[in-house]
């Protein structure tokens, strides 16, 4: 089957996927989820009985032999391969992050930067926060990727501040378990006027979003946090995925740490 049986936006979606846009591209450009967009290829791959993205490239340039009659097969067929893809690109990006912590030299910025940046792309988020745990329920932002020039500079401002206990990242020091907000404007401490809740929600612009701990041994060190501008709670794999970006955001702040404790000791050269 050719690219006639695709509708307007199936072909535009199928050319931009083909030439190598991710799922947050194509979504932020037509105005529409990322999940929205993955539906949509799986639509593609099946009317055209492709099962990659070489082969709807092939097709697509009329370079490859026609597909056979669409089958329950060949949606099943459509449905693995994006998600081989999508574990492909998964494995890419945890290549790549632990490759940039392994040659930092002590650039904390630019690795933790590259880690939101692949957490946001992968997990579907718009924005991401990193937070130091100062103790006593106190966080301070150190990191952030995407986030909205409003909401930075209202956290910039509160430097290292205190948390409610029904905060998500009240509730993360208590447990020391992520903590995934389905709604920020469907709990009760929106409604209360919590200072931080209302800026997640007013100047953020965000609604969905989950607080990943990073622990080191027992210890919390701070919390990963990545954020969604509309109501798309994350799934558990999702948060599991998020929680190795955690895992590596803590490797390269001590990688960091002990690279600057070595360079002191060593003294001027």
């Amino acid at each position: 089957m050719t690219q006639d049986a695709l509708s307007p936006r199936e072909i535009e979606i199928a050319n931009a996927y083909a030439q190598g846009d991710t799922y947050g591209t194509i979504a932020n450009r037509l105005g529409i989820a990322p999940t929205t967009v993955r539906t949509h290829l799986a639509t593609i791959y099946r009317k055209m009985g492709v099962s990659s993205k070489l082969d709807l490239h092939a097709r697509l340039n009329g370079t490859a032999a026609p597909a056979a009659d669409s089958t329950d097969f060949a949606a099943v067929i459509s449905e693995l391969a994006l998600s081989l893809e999508e574990a492909l690109r998964r494995e890419s990006a945890m290549a790549e992050v632990l490759r940039i912590i392994s040659r930092s030299e002590g650039d904390i910025d630019a690795v933790v930067s590259a880690i939101l940046g692949h957490a946001l792309e992968l997990c579907e988020a718009e924005f991401g926060i990193l937070f130091d745990y100062h103790g006593q329920n106190r966080f301070g932002m150190t990191h952030v990727r995407g986030i909205p020039d409003t909401f930075r500079d209202w956290m910039d401002a509160q430097g290292a501040f205190d948390v409610g206990p029904q905060t998500a990242l009240g509730r993360l020091v208590s447990t020391h378990a992520p903590v995934n907000i389905l709604d920020v404007r469907a709990e009760e401490i929106f409604r209360s006027e919590n200072p931080l809740r209302w800026a997640t929600a007013h100047l953020g612009g965000a609604r969905s979003f989950v607080a990943i701990p990073m622990l080191s041994g027992e210890r919390l060190a701070g919390a990963f946090t990545i954020y969604r501008q509309t109501v798309r709670p994350f799934s558990e794999a999702t948060v599991a995925l998020a929680q190795i970006f955690a895992d590596q955001s803590l490797i390269a702040l001590e990688n960091a740490r002990l690279f600057a404790a070595l360079k002191d000791a060593a003294g001027p050269d």
